[in-house]
């Protein structure tokens, strides 16, 4: 099955939008193909500013439809406790609440941006959506994370380069309780390195420390910059570490 089949078949259908490549590509496929397509982004704690901006200016750009909705995930308890399946509370909440707003606009058929290269085995909120039977275009239509980089580079997209980007509940080990306090932090200190020019890098928080995790091209980066990164990060933790296992996707 392509794209254009799948939108053919399925002519109105609510997007669970994150602005990010995958969703992105997804949306403008939905709108080329004559589908009557509704962005849903979920505002929550765990998603950062820059990827909310994201989102409205590639809605603005495509002339999309979209939906804010705006959910505190913190008032879960299941999700704060932060255990192992953190992340299939989380999306059952998110996804529920999405389901819930695109029945009220109209829609009742709900799709998310998973793609073929997507490993349900490492996705512990795959099983949320299975259960609330999201369905996965571009994962039924077989296009791979580099293809849909490839198709949004030719629609022009601003999206078609952008970083994979966990939430911000990544960075709190699995055991420890999550804090609105400790996602401010974490989100403030990313900044921090994003406006030194550093991408595609995480820093996971473990008390006071920072573990900072970039792409093996970027180490030279911070070295270089070593003093002022720690001058910057200084107010947000009180050790600053780096991951020597760095970053391969």
């Amino acid at each position: 099955m392509t794209l254009e089949e799948f939108f053919k078949e399925n002519k109105r259908l609510a997007l669970a939008f994150s602005g990010g490549v995958d969703s992105a590509y997804l949306l403008y496929a939905g709108i080329k193909y004559g589908c009557d397509i509704c962005a849903f982004y979920v505002k929550s704690e765990f998603q950062p500013q820059f990827e909310y901006e994201d989102a409205l200016r590639l809605a603005r750009e495509l002339g999309a439809k979209m939906k804010v909705i705006e959910l505190s995930v913190l008032d879960d308890d299941l999700v704060c406790e932060n255990g192992p399946k953190r992340c299939y509370f989380c999306k059952k909440r998110i996804f529920n609440s999405i389901a819930e707003a695109a029945k009220e606009a109209g829609y009742g058929l709900l799709a998310d941006g998973t793609n073929a290269s997507d490993d349900a085995g490492d996705r512990p909120g795959m099983q949320a959506l299975k259960e609330l039977m999201v369905r996965s275009p571009l994962r039924e239509c077989n296009l791979t994370k580099q293809e849909i980089r490839d198709l949004s580079k030719e629609a022009g997209l601003f999206t078609w380069d952008k970083p994979a980007y966990a939430c911000l509940a990544t960075r709190i080990p699995v055991g420890s309780r999550i804090t609105g306090e400790d996602l401010t932090v974490t989100e403030q200190a990313e900044g921090v390195l994003f406006d030194m020019g550093f991408s595609d890098f995480r820093i996971r928080k473990t008390g006071d420390t920072a573990k900072l995790q970039l792409k093996k091209d970027q180490l030279a980066k911070l070295l270089e910059q070593r003093e002022e990164v720690i001058r910057r990060l200084k107010p947000y933790y009180k050790n600053i570490t780096v991951d020597l296992e760095v970053r391969n996707g």
